[in-house]
């Protein structure tokens, strides 16, 4: 089982045959690869039945899977040896180890994906090969959106576990939005006794007349955050939370009125959001909402030891500010030209706040409209040119355009895609996706920092959706974001298609209800909705 994904830089055969585990392998953890140790012995353990025994540092028999750091390796780096007298992962940190750890798992072939073993006398056989390798890119991202269909929290630590399987190492956790609000905050619990709840929701894409006339919710407690924080750790994931401002608060505003422009609406009539799109209701630019918002972000802070924080910033539409009195009362205060400068500066006002307590801001790449700190960083998600403009002017980077990288968005041109919107990308597609313009320098393409694939839920209704949407096509985004490909038309997509042949049954034995190869499930649709193509953007953010 060579068929490795993500591509490694190099794999070689070092002799035929293979070397066995069994009952008697020792696991020998060298010093700082303990937490390596402990995920193979869970994982690995689980699939094949095998104790993988501790052995001491620096000795044990042949028959051991030795890990161990070699500070010559780039720090994500790593580097497998299976032979006749050795099996060793070795990387340039912890992180290294861990990736060299999830390339021998998939040498032991699929059923070392499984959560028990199948048959208790089985043979576990290793190819004599070794495999070398580092990421092109530091982020290697997944962007999940649980505000608009809440995902448990199993279900989090679930795609914690495929990201890591694949390599990928930041996760943007979209909690707040119009449709809910899923995160605690102590000091202002009406957030998610209010705002974590919906009476309805839209049914499909938001021009559907369709509606699911049941509440929908729910939200993560602090502990099931730190949960989720340090299962992610223990994979070498850091998770980036957003918290969307100015627009995209209808759920916090449902839950303390006062946030919104109370003299253009009547706020306290305002419930959470049912429906997609871009929505009116946006916070207000007072001095009481920045100060309600430096403490949630304060218990955000608490959570959270990711060095970037997401802010959001995108689609906020202005109206409201045009019509309110205070509004403009501020426009003059601090002299601003208009009401996009009000959200620059309303933006500015937590890029200082983050800065002076150690972390980066990152926003949506509207957050360029009226300059950023030299510390702030750009999603560039309409496209390449956020991307381009903002590296141009010495900002860090995360591409990731709804053009190429949105997995809410339809494979394949047909109408038989459940909720077939925004535009096709097929698997295909996104394994020629290239994160780097080629209209950046090589000093500007340096402030790229990597790359991510968005999964906006609007049309994710459950689990299932969710797998159907981001699989295969993840797999093809982690070979882009982490192995040194050429050109995307030097791309050998045969060769993709080849190793995905070992994948999907990887895949399978994960439980992802993936979208086949062959074309779509037989889904049931409702008729006169759901099945017509809906062409462009998809349900907005």
């Amino acid at each position: 089982m060579t068929e490795v994904i993500p591509a490694p830089r190099r794999l070689r055969w070092n002799e035929a045959g293979h070397e066995s585990l069994d009952a008697q392998t020792r696991l020998i953890a060298g010093p700082g690869t303990e937490g390596v140790a402990r995920w193979m012995r869970a994982a690995l353990g689980a699939a094949t039945g095998l104790p993988f025994p501790e052995s001491p540092t620096g000795g044990g028999p042949a028959n051991s899977i030795v890990l161990g750091i070699d500070a010559g390796l780039p720090p994500e780096g790593y580097r497998v040896v299976v032979d006749g007298s050795a099996r060793r992962i070795e990387g340039g940190g912890a992180a290294g180890v861990f990736w060299g750890a999830q390339t021998f798992r998939q040498l032991l072939g699929p059923d070392a994906f499984r959560r028990a073993p199948l048959r208790p006398d089985r043979d576990w056989d290793l190819p004599r090969v070794t495999v070398e390798d580092s990421p092109r890119f530091g982020w290697r991202g997944l962007m999940l959106d649980v505000a608009r269909h809440f995902m448990p929290k199993d279900g989090v630590l679930r795609y914690l576990d495929l990201m890591a399987a694949h390599k990928l190492n930041v996760l943007h956790f979209h909690l707040t939005d119009d449709q809910g609000w899923r995160i605690e905050i102590e000091r202002y619990p009406k957030l998610t006794e209010t705002g974590s709840w919906r009476a309805r929701t839209k049914f499909g894409h938001r021009a559907s007349p369709l509606w699911e006339d049941k509440p929908h919710g729910g939200y993560y407690t602090r502990d099931d955050i730190r949960e989720i924080v340090a299962y992610a750790a223990e994979r070498h994931i850091t998770v980036v939370p957003e918290i969307d401002v100015p627009g995209h608060s209808q759920a916090a505003i449902a839950a303390y009125p006062e946030l919104g422009n109370t003299d253009v609406v009547d706020t306290t009539a305002l419930t959470v959001w049912d429906t997609w799109g871009i929505c009116p209701n946006v916070l207000a630019p007072t001095d009481h909402t920045l100060r309600f918002y430096e403490g949630v972000f304060e218990e955000v802070l608490e959570l959270f030891p990711s060095r970037f924080i997401h802010v959001g910033g995108d689609e906020c539409p202005k109206d409201q500010w045009r019509r309110s009195a205070v509004a403009q009362a501020r426009i003059r205060e601090l002299s601003l030209p208009d009401e996009n400068a009000l959200q620059a500066w309303f933006i500015g006002h937590f890029d200082n706040w983050l800065t002076e307590r150690g972390r980066r801001l990152i926003g949506w790449d509207e957050i360029l409209e009226g300059g950023l700190a030299p510390g702030a960083a750009v999603s560039s998600w309409r496209g390449y040119r956020g991307g381009i403009e903002a590296a141009r002017a010495g900002h860090d980077v995360v591409m990731c355009p709804e053009q190429q990288v949105y997995l809410d968005h339809r494979q394949d041109a047909g109408a038989d895609e459940p909720v077939p919107i925004g535009y096709v990308r097929s698997l295909a597609d996104v394994y020629r996706f290239e994160p780097v313009p080629p209209q950046l320098g090589a000093d500007e393409a340096r402030h790229v920092l990597g790359t991510q694939a968005n999964v906006w839920t609007e049309v994710m209704e459950d689990q299932g959706r969710v797998d159907y949407q981001v699989f295969p096509r993840l797999a093809a985004f982690a070979e882009v974001a982490w192995s040194a490909l050429p050109a995307p038309a030097e791309r050998d997509f045969a060769d993709f298609e080849r190793r995905m042949a070992a994948h999907y049954r990887r895949l399978d034995a994960l439980g992802v209800a993936y979208r086949p190869p062959t074309g779509p499930r037989p889904w049931q649709r409702r008729p006169g909705v759901l099945g017509r193509p809906i062409e462009g953007p998809p349900p907005d953010k």
